[in-house]
C-alpha cells in the first residue's frame, strides 16, 4: 500500500519527532517531503499493496510454461499484493514468465507463476520491475542458500 502524505501532515509529524540535532532533523524531513511532495497524485492501483522488503527467488520456466528450467536468481522484493509482486534486481531478466518463490511460515517456500509486465532502469543502476500472478505452482526452492 502506497502512502501519500500532504505537506501539512509532514509538517505536523516533523514537529512531534524529537531529535537532538536540528540539522539532522531537517535533512530527514527534507527527504520525506521530496518523496511525498504537495499535489502528488494518489495511488491509482485498485489492489492494496504491502511493502515486501524480503529476498525471493525467480526461476525461469520451460517450454510447458510451468516447469522450472534453468538457474534461479535472487531479487529484492518491493511490494506484494493479492495479484502481483514488485521487485528490484541488478541484471536484465531475459524471461517474461518465471516462478516467484517466496518464503512462508516455518521456512516453507511457495511458488507463483508470474507474468513480468513492466521494467524500469533506475538511476542507481538497478532494475525496478513487477508483474501479475497467474497461478500457484510448486516452488523449485527447497531451502535458502
Amino acid at each position: 500500500m502506497s502512502t501519500v502524505l500532504s505537506y501539512l501532515q509532514l509538517e505536523r509529524m516533523a514537529e512531534t519527532v524529537p531529535m537532538a540535532n536540528e540539522a539532522l532533523r531537517r535533512q530527514v524531513w527534507g527527504i520525506l517531503a521530496g518523496l511525498y511532495p504537495p499535489g502528488k497524485t494518489s495511488e491509482r492501483r485498485i489492489d492494496q499493496r504491502f511493502p515486501y522488503p524480503h529476498l525471493l527467488y525467480l526461476s525461469p520456466v520451460g517450454d510447458d510454461g510451468l516447469s522450472p528450467e534453468g538457474e534461479s536468481v535472487v531479487v529484492v522484493g518491493k511490494h506484494l499484493s493479492e495479484h502481483g509482486l514488485g521487485f528490484f534486481y541488478q541484471q536484465p531478466l531475459p524471461y517474461r514468465r518465471m516462478i516467484a518463490s517466496l518464503q512462508a511460515q516455518e521456512g516453507r517456500w511457495v511458488g507463483f507463476l508470474i507474468d513480468i509486465t513492466w521494467c524500469r532502469f533506475t538511476e542507481h543502476g538497478w532494475y525496478d520491475s513487477g508483474g501479475r500472478f497467474l497461478q500457484t505452482v510448486p516452488s523449485p526452492i527447497r531451502h535458502a542458500g
